[in-house]
């Protein structure tokens, strides 16, 4: 059995009760204490929720110590001018760097992981330790697709628009990244397989791919059933922004013969509920269309749970959660074959849409919605696929896989 290492971990968000970042970073450091003792710097902002769950099972986390970093919130400007926040979290990265090489030289640390924030823009400053690095898993590098912009509306064309120019700056100027990436050589973890060929074209690095998100608590063991005759019903979820597209998945539905009866549960909320809500009653689909808004987390999967397909459309992002958990309730998936998408979905448990123009995606999107509509029997082989497909994300898989990167990179480090 190996012995058990000491290691220093930077998780700005880390949180045991927030999905998105703050959800990565628990699942990550709990992944890596399953075999290692771990120390982990993170913003106090979660401070109260991990001392209360670590109070209610010390044995769990007894391998486990965190260190707590207050960063400065400038909350007004940040409101008038968002890039404020990087800023303040730069400030908070090198009071990180304080710390940690205060408690290396005490404790002495085997090496240093990186996990969070996930973007490779900010790399902080703990690669500058005397130890071996390790860094990911990371995201952030891939642009969304250029043809699917106009498709945005004007906000969302111009701030994706922006966001893949700066992004090409950045990859092409920022030393920090370079020499990060540089430090970690061989111990670089991409999040999806099109961050590792970013990482690898603009750094010239490999990097190990794993899903940066773990599969819900609770896994279903069985499906839901569609009756012969009984309308297909069909679910989405996400913040209502113009990156998440749901007009693509409306503009499909529209498409539909009038023989293939449906409903959509749609899940979420934000900004766009008004403009989206109006294109489903031009496409006249809003009496087929359910608008849940916010619902809690088990209410949400309890819906999607009870459809037949579940679609995402997002054309910016690593892997959605709520992808996770539709393979864990034996749902169907239905997506873009781009992003975290592309390695989760398999042909065992959904279908990947090609991404080449949105009159593309829409008419392969209703493609696909109607052949699972038209072949109950095909449908009930992905659901069962699905079921099989969510073991192989789990934190324990993910925790074994971090332990042989860290052994090979302390024998790179010996020999």
């Amino acid at each position: 059995m190996n012995m058990r290492l000491n290691v220093l971990v930077s998780a700005y968000a880390c949180s045991p009760y927030h999905g998105s970042e703050p959800g990565v970073g628990w699942g990550w450091v709990n992944a890596i204490a399953q075999h290692h003792n771990v120390w982990v710097i993170t913003d106090a902002i979660h401070k109260a929720d991990i001392e209360k769950t670590i109070a209610e099972d010390p044995e769990r986390y007894k391998n486990v110590r965190f260190f707590y970093i207050p960063r400065t919130r400038w909350l007004i400007l940040e409101k008038i001018w968002p890039p404020a926040y990087q800023s303040t979290y730069s400030l908070w990265e090198r009071e990180a760097y304080k710390l940690g090489r205060d408690l290396h030289e005490k404790i002495n640390f085997d090496l240093v992981h990186r996990i969070t924030f996930v973007s490779f823009r900010k790399p902080g400053f703990l690669w500058r330790l005397d130890i071996p690095f390790v860094w990911g898993p990371i995201g952030g590098l891939e642009n969304t697709p250029w043809r699917f912009l106009p498709m945005m509306g004007a906000y969302g064309c111009l701030y994706f628009l922006c966001r893949n120019i700066i992004n090409f700056f950045q990859k092409m100027f920022l030393t920090g990244p370079k020499r990060a990436f540089k430090k970690a050589s061989g111990n670089i973890i991409a999040a999806t397989e099109g961050i590792r060929k970013e990482i690898l074209r603009w750094y010239g690095e490999d990097s190990s791919v794993i899903c940066e998100i773990g599969p819900p608590a609770v896994i279903e063991s069985n499906y839901s059933k569609r009756a012969e005759g009984e309308v297909l019903r069909i679910s989405w979820s996400g913040h209502y922004l113009p990156g998440k597209a749901l007009p693509l998945l409306l503009k499909a539905l529209a498409l539909l013969p009038e023989e293939i009866k449906w409903t959509l549960d749609i899940l979420g909320h934000g900004p766009c509920a008004g403009k989206w809500k109006k294109l489903a009653e031009r496409l006249g689909l809003a009496e087929h269309c359910q608008w849940h808004g916010w619902v809690a987390r088990n209410e949400a999967v309890r819906i999607i749970h009870e459809s037949h397909i579940f679609v995402i459309t997002s054309l910016k992002d690593l892997t959605s959660t709520v992808l996770l958990e539709a393979l864990s309730q034996g749902v169907p998936v239905i997506c873009p074959d781009h992003c975290g998408f592309s390695n989760v979905v398999t042909a065992e448990c959904g279908i990947k849409v090609p991404i080449v123009s949105p009159a593309q995606f829409v008419a392969d999107l209703c493609k696909a919605i109607k052949q699972l509509a038209e072949d109950e029997k095909r449908r009930c082989e992905l659901a069962v696929g699905a079921l099989r497909r969510i073991t192989d994300f789990s934190w324990g898989e993910k925790a074994q896989i971090v332990d042989e990167i860290y052994r090979n990179a302390l024998k790179k480090t010996i020999y």
